[in-house]
Formats: structure tokens, sequence, C-alpha cells
């Protein structure tokens, strides 16, 4: 992986995800709902079978999907993280808003 598209992942999956979160929690008004939904779809996003596969063949997939996250590379670990922490920043960004008095929030 180049040097820039690691940046420009990094920047990406943040953004993404606290568009995504700010929009959630704003609609649910709930500050922490999507970063307890994070690590679902980290799985989803590591394993390659369909989510189908959960209910049907639990004992199968969800030890093929932990062996995959134990394998990732520092760089898909770093990139997922910064995820993790657009949802993270979102629910603090939604809280201090609420504080403030912003009854849209």
């Amino acid at each position: 992986m180049n040097i820039i598209q690691f940046f420009v992942s990094i920047v990406l999956f943040f953004v993404l995800f606290f568009g995504i979160s700010f929009l959630l929690n704003m609609l649910l008004r709930s500050s922490w709902v999507m970063s307890f939904v994070y690590p679902v779809i980290v799985l989803f996003i590591v394993d390659d079978f369909p989510w189908t596969e959960y209910f049907s063949q639990p004992t199968t997939s969800f030890p093929t999907v932990f062996a995959k996250l134990v394998n990732l590379q520092i760089v898909d670990i770093l990139i997922l993280a910064s995820g993790l922490a657009g949802t993270i920043v979102a629910g603090l960004v939604i809280r201090w808003l609420r504080k403030n008095g912003y009854q849209m929030f």
C-alpha cells in the first residue's frame, strides 16, 4: 500500500464513520450507538463470506473471522481504528452540542 493511499484511507474511514455516527446519533438521540455497532461492521468488512453464515454455520464462521482479525496487518488495524475513532469523536461532539443547548441534536 502506498503511503498516500494509507493516509487517505485513514481520513476517509474517520470522516465516513464520523458522518454516519453523527447522523445516527442525531436521529436516535443516543450518543454511543454507532460505537457499539462498529465492531460488528468491522467483522463484515474483514470476512469474505455472506452474513447469513453467522446464523447457519456459527461454529465455522466465527473462528474463521476471528482468525482473520488476528492476522490483520498493522496498516489495516490503523485504518479500522480510525473509523472507531470517528464514531467516538461523533459521540463526543453530539454530547457537547446537546450540553451547549442545541436542541436539534
